[in-house]
């Protein structure tokens, strides 16, 4: 649940049978993928608890982060970090908080409104990020990266553009976590780039944050789902052993693919910056939602493949630009290790002279002792 990939199996939860009614009048689509179909079809008839579902993925990841801290550490000999409860607090918790609010919103928020609203309204996301990158001075003041997040947001916007059905609850949840998501970025980027915490690994990362990410999200899944969950039949109220192993198996099956999701997106912070992990992830957006237009027949205006148009021309920018920046700071070392042997010449004549003029004064003040 780390990862916006997995919002999109979340949004199956909340819209139920359509996809599959959908799929099964395409006979051209009923190829074999038994475990695809069943995992779909558990998320939209059977089980629609979005932030219970989220709570199992954060204990599973801190499971398995747990388990390979420890086999990292008996591989190397060396033990892992762990950072005492003040800087936890004081350091991991904001991160922490703000992730938990922006997954329990953006998860919340599809039980409200339609994918298409909500890849709309969450493309501000990339807006939010660059304003507190730029506020953490993460990012250095340029315009051209000013164009590049105006030109992928408008082209999202377009891309997804249509007559959707509006649900303003829904949209102010998913503007609000899109706000939140910009500082949930920006801290964990601040958080993992600080050597002196030493949360650079991936794994370090997961298993401090995910403690108190769910705490955080504990209340609003008692506010939204508790009372409904506890009366369910699919788990505390099964009459059957069958299905309630089956539930266990498909919701770890989830949480497997958040784990992988979870470390692709802290190894990508950990690397380059928040911002290049919200602009990938227009990408993968625009690949899923162009995905889902050829598999499940949905129309595109020509507005909509304007709108892929410019957005891909902004990642286009930002990956030239990336690319030209990396090459010049590059080439800047170069010259500056070039000229470090001609820098070092004069520093050493101004030393051995140094060395010199000691040692004469040394001897002459045994000169002046033996007199």
């Amino acid at each position: 649940m780390l990862g916006g990939g997995v919002e999109y199996v979340i949004f199956a939860v909340s819209q139920g049978e359509r996809t599959l009614k959908k799929r099964a009048s395409r006979p051209w689509m009923n190829y074999d993928h038994k475990a695809v179909k069943d995992y779909i079809y558990f998320l939209s008839q059977d089980f629609r608890y979005p932030l219970f579902m989220t709570l199992v993925h954060l204990t599973i990841i801190f499971c398995l982060s747990t388990l390979t801290r420890r086999a990292m550490q008996l591989w190397t000999g060396k033990p892992r970090i762990t950072l005492n409860w003040r800087d936890y607090l004081r350091k991991v918790a904001p991160t922490a908080l703000a992730t938990a609010l922006d997954i329990g919103l953006s998860n919340w928020s599809f039980l409200f409104i339609t994918i298409s609203l909500y890849t709309m309204t969450k493309s501000s996301a990339v807006l939010f990020i660059l304003f507190f990158s730029l506020v953490f001075k993460l990012e250095e003041p340029n315009p051209f990266l000013i164009v590049v997040v105006l030109l992928i947001a408008s082209g999202l916007f377009m891309f997804t553009f249509e007559s959707t059905q509006f649900n303003l609850e829904g949209f102010i949840m998913v503007l609000l976590a899109s706000f939140i998501g910009g500082i949930r970025w920006t801290l964990t980027q601040v958080l993992m780039q600080k050597a002196e915490l030493g949360l650079q690994n991936p794994i370090d990362a997961m298993y401090h944050l995910q403690p108190l990410m769910f705490l955080g999200l504990f209340p609003l899944f008692l506010f939204n789902e508790g009372l409904s969950l506890s009366t369910s039949e699919k788990l505390f109220r099964v009459t059957e052993l069958s299905p309630l192993l089956h539930s266990l198996f498909t919701l770890s099956i989830g949480g497997l693919l958040a784990f992988g999701l979870g470390f692709s997106e802290f190894l990508l912070v950990s690397k380059t910056s928040s911002l290049t992990l919200s602009i990938s992830g227009i990408f993968k957006e625009v690949c899923t939602l162009l995905l889902a237009a050829s598999l499940m027949g949905d129309k595109m205006s020509l507005l909509n493949w304007l709108g892929f148009a410019v957005c891909l021309c902004g990642i286009s920018l930002h990956v030239g630009l990336k690319t030209y920046y990396s090459k010049s700071k590059g080439h800047s070392l170069r010259q500056l290790n070039s000229k470090s042997p001609e820098l070092e010449l004069p520093l050493l004549r101004q030393n051995g002279g140094e060395i010199e003029d000691s040692a004469a004064e040394e001897d002459e003040e045994q000169e002046i002792t033996l007199h």
